[in-house]
């Protein structure tokens, strides 16, 4: 139960009566217990400089260094989806192949638009801030436009400066890029696997279409690394 839906129910009890109703001590300890369990998710931890994550597939794993030195925001936001398992169970869905180059393109995973999953956007950090940038391996954060991406994620192969902050962008999106926050120190055999998998021609829309993986790959669990 989130602080703010606690806040809520208590609003409405005191809206009706005198406030909430007489607890027995057991009711009292679940309660106490809950508060503290908001409280320590929602507490402030120090960013790591690095912090290593694990991706369990079905078609493999996958090792992710994230740079919380340089990519504090993006990478907090990354291991909190980590720590509270919500990327248990989500899937690599799209596969975005180079036209001409095919074993050229990206990944894309996480919770894609599952509402029980999402925690709020996170404000953007852009190459040009960070000093990161899109080379191959990179893993970077998807979203629609700046300063909203959430649970979604994209592992790239082979090189893509286009996706990195560009001051003479005809727009605000090519001028903010994505963020970059880490790279895969192993596994890249298995994203490689993944980005070759098949396709509906038919399926996504806009710049997804043609893209989605027709088996999805499923992240059967993530958790940080020693």
């Amino acid at each position: 139960m989130t602080r703010t839906l606690v806040l809520a129910l208590l609003a409405i009890l005191t809206a009706c009566g005198d406030g909430p109703p007489q607890q027995s001590a057991a009711n009292q300890a679940t309660a106490k217990a809950e508060a503290n369990d908001v409280a320590a998710v929602r507490a402030p931890e120090p960013v790591p400089d690095t912090a290593r994550v694990r991706l369990v597939t079905e078609a493999g794993t996958i090792d992710l260094e994230l740079n919380g030195r340089r990519a504090p925001i993006t990478t907090a936001n990354f291991l909190a989806y980590v720590d509270r398992q919500r990327l248990d169970g989500t899937h690599f869905y799209r596969a975005a192949r180079t036209r001409g180059a095919p074993e050229r393109g990206f990944i894309q995973g996480g919770i894609h638009r599952d509402y029980r999953r999402m925690l709020n956007p996170i404000a953007h950090e852009p190459t040009s801030a960070t000093g990161l940038r899109h080379v191959s391996g990179t893993v970077s954060m998807a979203r629609t436009a700046p300063g909203t991406a959430m649970g979604d994620f994209f592992i790239i192969v082979g090189d893509m400066p286009s996706m990195n902050a560009d001051a003479r962008g005809e727009d605000d999106d090519e001028r903010a890029g994505y963020a970059a926050f880490g790279r895969v120190v192993g596994g890249m055999d298995v994203v490689r696997r993944i980005l070759a998998s098949p396709t509906v021609p038919n399926a996504g829309r806009g710049a997804m279409r043609g893209q989605m993986i027709t088996q999805q790959v499923r992240i059967i669990s993530a958790r940080r690394l020693p």
